[in-house]
């Protein structure tokens, strides 16, 4: 009579030890290094998934794991979870895959079993079609495991390519990530920063002191300023750990979950019909005098709702998600603002890699043209302006998911053709009537059509003044079947939602290939 009470008595003893086992591991380096943590502005590793994910929806693998080291004293110090929470859950009921690494323990720096935990996250992720998030708070590579630690670094890189294109990757820096750890970031389709409590760098301000006799701050050397607005290594910066996680649960939203799925369709209340008479005055009446291309992003998008990235990178263009009809869309545009809307090396960069990304995950591309050419300058020939130009070429060439674009006004030369033009497989190809496509500008093109008149203003004039009738306008290109049609601009966010819905079922496919040799 007496051994079932036996049983349930060691049954209460189990429970017990599961739980204080638990409560151990959640409380990660110990209150003094949480206290640490906290008093920098910086949430804990739990703390940060508990925001992103919807409440009691994480479900955390390897709580128990711990390293396998005995070398340097380090098989008495030994502590649950070995320095990262991994685990799934939902953002908006949607499931994604998370690792946080624990600053607290080790300074989240990445042993052999850290690194095996966030394989096997990313294995999973990629096996049941779901996106991964790491939020990255690491010292580096733990240097009591030596090798060992870089062979976890490059299992963890080797699963960053093999999930690219295949899932969503996308990196919250949210405190250090040096050294070799700043690969696995690099290899995610989107990186995102905390302002003031986040850096990344291959050497640090001493090695580099060292090294170049440079004195430089980590902010400065690897900070959310310098990634965001220099280097283009980063995609967003926001002010605290809480806003940053907010944000990144606001862009999971315009992400599909894999490159099988199509982007998620949200309930609006913004009808397609909807007109913006305030656009027929965008574009001023002078051609050389710039206008703000994001009011026309936000007109155009399901209730003004812009996701912008890169912002602060290569302003000459602007790469941002909005919504049609409820869908995601990725918008390129030139940005006459800045360098009159010039392509140059960082933006074609820019808008390279985004195009990428967008064709990657079947998400539909409107690209909004205002460009003059290319950037003149030794400096971008130096650099290598044709390679890297190139590359947003490559990009919209290959693409083969809905491609609508609008010209409002300049499309000069091979700038026009490189911007999703009817000749890299465009679907719809708008014109508002005050665009202007032509191989350049009407002055330049009758300097050089007629140099052995230049010294007769008069008939300058004259030709410049026919240059601009038979060029400066959307028609010629129109007869030749460049253009589908010429639109009314307060009517562009309507015929633009027809185009994309006719599209829906849009299929095309290339030429069998292991893979593309873009320039890189």
């Amino acid at each position: 009579m007496k051994a079932p009470n036996r049983r349930k008595h060691a049954m209460s003893t189990i429970l017990t030890e599961l739980e204080e086992r638990r409560e151990s591991a959640r409380g990660g380096g110990g209150e003094r290094r949480v206290a640490a943590q906290h008093k920098r502005g910086k949430l804990t590793a739990r703390e940060r998934i508990e925001l992103l994910v919807d409440d009691g929806s994480f479900e955390e693998f390897d709580m128990f794991v711990a390293h396998r080291c005995t070398d340097f004293g380090m098989a008495s110090n030994q502590i649950s979870g070995d320095g990262v929470v991994t685990g799934w859950g939902t953002i908006n009921g949607r499931q994604v895959y998370v690792f946080s690494q624990d600053f607290t323990v080790f300074g989240g720096s990445l042993s052999e079993t850290h690194a095996a935990k966030i394989s096997k996250i990313m294995d999973m992720a990629v096996k049941n079609g779901a996106p991964i998030v790491g939020i990255n708070d690491s010292g580096g590579a733990r240097i009591q495991e030596g090798v060992a630690s870089l062979a976890g670094y490059a299992e963890v890189f080797q699963r960053n390519v093999l999930a690219s294109g295949v899932v969503p990757q996308i990196s919250v820096i949210m405190g250090p990530c040096a050294g070799g750890a700043v690969y696995s970031p690099a290899m995610t389709d989107f990186i995102f920063m905390v302002r003031d409590t986040s850096y990344m760098f291959v050497t640090g301000p001493d090695v580099v002191k060292t090294v170049t006799n440079e004195v430089i701050s980590a902010e400065e050397l690897g900070g959310s300023k310098t990634h965001t607005a220099r280097s283009s290594v980063a995609d967003g910066a926001f002010e605290n750990d809480v806003e940053t996680l907010i944000e990144i649960r606001r862009f999971f939203d315009f992400l599909p979950l894999n490159s099988q799925m199509k982007p998620p369709t949200l309930p609006t209340y913004d009808s397609p019909d909807r007109l913006e008479w305030s656009l027929d005055s965008l574009v001023p009446d002078n051609p050389n005098q710039p206008y703000d291309m994001k009011e026309l992003i936000y007109k155009l998008a399901d209730e003004g709702d812009v996701f912008e990235l890169k912002e602060e990178f290569a302003r000459n263009i602007v790469t941002a998600f909005i919504r049609l009809e409820g869908t995601t869309v990725g918008v390129v545009a030139n940005q006459p603002m800045v360098l009159a809307g010039c392509l140059d090396i960082d933006s074609a960069r820019k808008a390279a890699r985004f195009v990428r990304f967008c064709n990657a995950f079947e998400i539909p591309i409107l690209t909004l043209v205002d460009v003059p050419g290319f950037l003149p300058g030794t400096s971008q020939e130096y650099g290598g302006i044709i390679i890297h130009g190139s590359k947003l070429l490559f990009a919209y060439a290959e693409a083969t998911v809905p491609k609508v674009t609008v010209i409002t006004r300049k499309a000069y030369g091979g700038a026009y053709v490189v911007m999703a033009s009817k000749h890299l497989r465009g679907d719809f190809n708008y014109a508002w009537p005050s665009a202007q496509i032509a191989v350049m500008g009407a002055k330049g093109a009758v300097e050089i059509l007629y140099r052995s008149e230049l010294h007769n203003p008069e008939t300058i004039a004259a030709k410049t003044k026919e240059y601009e009738d038979r060029f400066a306008s959307p028609f010629a290109a129109a007869e030749k079947g460049f253009i589908d049609d010429v639109i009314m601009p307060h009517s562009t966010r309507k015929r633009v939602c027809r185009a994309f819905a006719s599209l829906k079922h849009k299929s095309l496919s290339g030429p069998p290939k292991k893979h593309n040799n873009i320039p890189l």
